[in-house]
């Protein structure tokens, strides 16, 4: 499993601000109805429902939210990089800049947390934090979170 077998080019978004973790989370809905078919209202309940067992910011201003969904057959993902970091409850209190939200099906099982961990992985590399922070066109941080010869040396 590579990443670009589950983000999407126009999957990655580029937000000024926003106001709360809910509200980033009805922004991560909106983005997964247009992109990915899929109902508002049912992956902000989940979003929600995975971020009351725990808060799903990472540290080095990431955050994974996910949540597996009765109603998709693959894993897919949505990127989202804040101009303006959100307090997030992250493990090391610092606000969050780096959105990767993953959703997978309900019975996903093993592919779900191989996905996480990639996600995870990639995103733990400082380059590649540093370079996602340097850019704003969609397209370029969609080659940088995707580029295999970055993750694999990662």
């Amino acid at each position: 499993m590579q990443l670009a077998d589950i983000l999407k080019v126009d999957s990655v978004k580029l937000v000024g601000a926003t106001s709360s973790k809910k509200r980033l989370f009805h922004d991560l809905a909106d983005m997964a109805e247009s992109i990915y078919g899929l109902n508002q209202s049912t992956v902000v309940d989940a979003l929600m429902e995975r971020e009351a067992l725990g808060p799903t910011g990472v540290g080095q201003g990431v955050a994974l939210p996910h949540a597996r969904l009765a109603n998709i057959d693959n894993v897919c993902g949505l990127f989202i990089r804040l101009e303006r970091p959100l307090d997030f409850d992250s493990v090391d209190r610092q606000p969050v800049d780096l959105v990767f939200a993953l959703f997978a099906p309900a019975d996903a099982g093993v592919n779900h947390l191989k996905a996480l961990a990639l996600v995870s992985r990639t995103l733990r590399d400082a380059n590649i934090r540093a370079k996602l922070r340097a850019n704003d066109d969609p397209a370029t941080l969609h080659t940088i979170l995707t580029d295999t010869t970055a993750i694999q040396a990662a």
